[in-house]
């Protein structure tokens, strides 16, 4: 019966000691992804007030300045959610932990007391002619033998008590470390956090600013509204012109349609339908085309000053990066053809079966028309234009512009 009671004690024991394991671990992946989530944030707002810097050196562009701090001060507002998650995670660790601490002094506590009592029984029973009288004592040979057995295990039974005691004390010592370097760690975390606040607070102060600024000058920034929006019209135009030609080209079943040629002329391959299939499987996993921080989204918009302005409609989105950073193929594909349009200088664009990429905004390319690609490609490098420095990407299915945020992973 005491064999089955430690055997179930055992099992028991040994559930919770892995169900705390599993517990903390999933604790610290959480913690771990929430590091990661902040380190991409803080690389978005620097290259956010890189660009904001450089546009105060080369030009007075009001417009060009809130956009970019207004995006960084929502690049900053994630960051003060991710370090509250982060904390709330850590403070869950350090009442976990501190639990454990608890758990485990008063553990070394009954190891102690009970090593005292075997001690003092030790001790009691010093002087051999005792155990003789003890033994010598028992009522029948059995219990003669039973305190035999006592009096011989007492020592190896004081030696392991000692030796759990020191187990235990040294488990202690490393969950207060731990507690310790936990509560070192949420006080970071609310430092940093007080510094973000502070920040963000001027950086809203700043955009402000600006606003009162654009309103005073509202006849200066209609005008450039309305030659952004005829060089977005035009880009729009132009990328169906080319869709349209590729389509056509892919129409032509033994390849009579065009040749693979750069400075816009299409190359004609008929539709791949596997590779169709294969792109629209990843939708919601494609890899990003660069490394940054979305900055204009797909679709219309209003504008941050003047309600009554309609923005034009963005076929695409636009990816802060920091000046000469490389535009990548999100997936395997053909370059389709390569063209220069004002205001958005060299232009790359990539056919995946039925699906089209289109890459902006690039100073170089080193990709040519006819090339085949593959994910993660290198195609181009990301210029500053209009004292932006963003790549512009759009993704379309057939003649429809899709929302590539929601293709991208």
């Amino acid at each position: 019966m005491k064999a089955s009671f430690l055997s179930r004690t055992i099992r028991i024991t040994a559930s919770v000691l892995l169900l705390l394991a599993h517990c903390t671990g999933a604790g610290a992946q959480n913690v771990s992804a929430s590091k990661e989530r902040k380190a991409k944030l803080e690389k978005d707002i620097k290259i956010l007030e890189q660009q904001i810097s450089n546009v105060g050196k080369r030009s007075s562009s009001a417009a060009t300045s809130l956009s970019l701090l207004q995006e960084k001060s929502a690049a900053r507002r994630e960051l003060l959610r991710e370090s509250e998650r982060e904390l709330s995670l850590i403070e869950d660790s350090v009442r976990t932990t501190r639990r454990e601490v608890a758990r485990l002094q008063e553990r070394l506590d009954t190891l102690t007391s009970q090593y005292s009592r075997l001690v003092n029984t030790a001790y009691r029973n010093r002087d051999p002619r005792m155990w003789y009288m003890y033994i010598l004592a028992s009522d029948n040979i059995a219990q003669g033998l039973r305190r035999f057995s006592y009096l011989r295990d007492l020592s190896s039974r004081m030696n392991r008590q000692a030796g759990a005691i020191i187990a235990e004390r040294d488990t202690l010592e490393i969950k207060q470390a731990r507690l310790d370097s936990l509560r070192a760690e949420a006080k970071l975390i609310r430092d940093d956090r007080a510094r973000e606040l502070d920040k963000l607070q001027k950086e809203e102060k700043r955009s402000r600013e600006l606003i009162s600024q654009l309103k005073k000058e509202k006849g200066k920034y209609e005008k450039q509204l309305a030659d952004k929006r005829r060089e977005v019209e035009r880009l729009n135009r132009e990328i169906e012109k080319m869709i349209q030609a590729a389509m056509d080209g892919d129409d032509c079943k033994k390849g009579k349609g065009g040749k693979g040629t750069s400075g816009g002329k299409t190359t004609s391959t008929q539709i791949d339908k596997a590779l169709s299939g294969e792109f629209a499987a990843n939708k919601g996993r494609l890899p990003w085309p660069a490394d940054g921080r979305v900055v204009s989204r797909f679709g219309r918009h209003p504008h941050p000053v003047y309600t009554s302005v309609t923005m034009p409609f963005n076929n695409g989105v636009g990816i802060a990066v920091p000046e000469g950073a490389p535009a990548k193929a999100v997936f395997n594909g053909t370059v389709k053809q390569i063209v220069v349009i004002p205001g958005y200088n060299q232009c790359v664009l990539v056919q995946h079966g039925e699906y089209f990429t289109f890459y902006c905004k690039l100073s170089s390319v080193s990709v040519k028309a006819g090339d085949k690609v593959k994910t993660g490609q290198v195609i181009g490098s990301v210029m500053t234009l209009c004292d932006e420095t963003q790549l512009h990407f759009q993704l379309w299915k057939g003649k429809s512009p899709q929302d590539p945020e929601k293709w991208l992973k």
